[in-house]
């Protein structure tokens, strides 16, 4: 019986290339998921607050949005929009003047939902600012334990855009 033997033939370039090409291409896609930066840790948010609406650096707002940041229990605070600080009210505070089985009217300005820990601040008509203009907004969040009182407040800054 003979032995059928091939020779090597030469290499086929092309089909060399894409496969190094090819395996350029997953490597660095492995590589860019693994430095990614998404959720919490791209906003650079401090460990007391959770999350914030609109995000940090969010382009294309609606002039409408409500600022929103939400914070861990046992936190309180005030937003700082624009340079104006908004003035905070706590609902337990509209609960306790309102009557037995009547509906709440939210005033025009920040609310504070204690039992969420969260700072809420819609624009409006009546309120200091009836809307976001076009352009950028810094707003600030001067935030605190209940427990410890405003003398030991932290802020945290961020911006939005809106078209």
């Amino acid at each position: 019986m003979g032995v059928v033997r091939r020779p090597f033939g030469r290499p086929k370039w092309s089909l060399l290339l894409v496969s190094l090409v090819m395996a350029i291409c997953v490597v660095a896609v492995g590589y860019a998921f693994s430095i990614a930066v998404t959720g919490k840790a791209r906003q650079q948010l401090p460990d007391a607050i959770e999350n914030t609406d609109p995000v940090r650096d969010a382009v294309q707002v609606p002039a409408q949005t409500e600022v929103f940041v939400d914070m861990q229990a046992g936190y309180t605070g005030v937003l700082t929009i624009d340079g104006l600080e908004l003035r905070t009210v706590d609902t337990r505070d509209l609960q306790d003047a309102a009557k037995p089985g009547q509906q709440i009217k939210l005033p025009p300005t920040t609310i504070y939902d204690a039992g969420n820990a969260t700072l809420t601040f819609k624009p409006s008509k009546e309120a200091d600012i009836p809307d976001f203009s076009q352009g950028m907004h810094l707003v600030t969040v001067t935030y605190w334990k209940v427990i410890e009182g405003r003398a030991h407040a932290r802020t945290y800054t961020w911006q939005f855009n809106v078209f």
